[in-house]
């Protein structure tokens, strides 16, 4: 009898923090589905089949990766070199944010793995909001807290199913129907920058987004559009680790 209720209680406990997750994933739905369908019809443009789109995006998910990844394995095929070299431009940014979920992820258990692999840039800033209930009047107990990992599990696994779904039906619609791929990629830059205007309209603080558009715009003019990257995100980090060290000496010194 104990076992039976106590199974009850988690069920019923993580049903609400499962509503949470699949409600708060719900814009990134909307934008990951069509970035995905672009991502398929590129693929079918290039002649790769539904198998290839669907083990991409269940095994590699990295979105912008992905789409570089198509000029990669089509026409000349690219060195393991040039391939790991391109996969670390692109994806440097990744290090920073593994970094800022250390703690947060730190008795996540089984599922740490997982949290690890979907880190993407749309979970990773719901995943740093924390576990909130979507509505205010919602009050989330002490129970519901206990399960933030679920939380971000879900999160996690909601976000990386809606890729899977928009790359399916961009690759099968690819097979249907004929389509012009002109300017498509041009999605994950929109996809960007509807996160930012989002992350900017829900925060009291706007302090990082200045620092990363300041960063961005002057590492572009020195380094160039090729190179910006790498010194973009270490010059973030270095300016928001010092507004780090200074507040917490303000703090202390209160």
């Amino acid at each position: 009898m104990n076992d039976n209720s106590e199974t009850h209680e988690n069920k019923s406990s993580i049903k609400p923090v499962l509503k949470n997750a699949f409600i708060a994933t719900t814009p990134v739905l909307a934008g990951y589905v069509f970035l995905g369908i672009a991502f398929g019809l590129l693929m079918n443009s290039h002649g790769f089949g539904v198998i290839l789109v669907l083990a991409m995006s269940l095994f590699i998910y990295a979105g912008s990766m992905q789409f570089v990844a198509v000029d990669l394995i089509s026409g000349v095929p690219a060195s393991l070199l040039t391939v790991a070299v391109t996969t670390i431009m692109v994806n440097a940014r990744h290090i920073f944010y593994g970094i800022s979920m250390l703690d947060r992820y730190k008795n996540a258990g089984a599922k740490k793995p997982y949290l690890i692999f979907a880190l993407t840039d749309e979970t990773y800033s719901l995943v740093c909001n924390g576990y909130k209930p979507v509505s205010p009047q919602e009050q989330v107990s002490d129970e519901q807290y206990s399960h933030e990992h679920d939380y971000y599990f879900f999160v996690s696994l909601f976000n990386h199913c809606w890729w899977v779904t928009g790359s399916l039906i961009g690759s099968l619609l690819g097979e249907l129907l004929p389509f012009t791929i002109v300017g498509i990629d041009f999605a994950l830059t929109a996809l960007f920058v509807t996160v930012f205007c989002d992350q900017w309209i829900h925060s009291d603080s706007h302090f990082a987004a200045i620092v990363g558009v300041l960063a961005s715009v002057l590492c572009l003019v020195i380094f160039g559009a090729e190179s910006f990257l790498i010194p973009t995100m270490l010059l973030i980090l270095a300016v928001l680790s010092v507004a780090k060290l200074v507040q917490n000496k303000r703090g202390g010194q209160k």
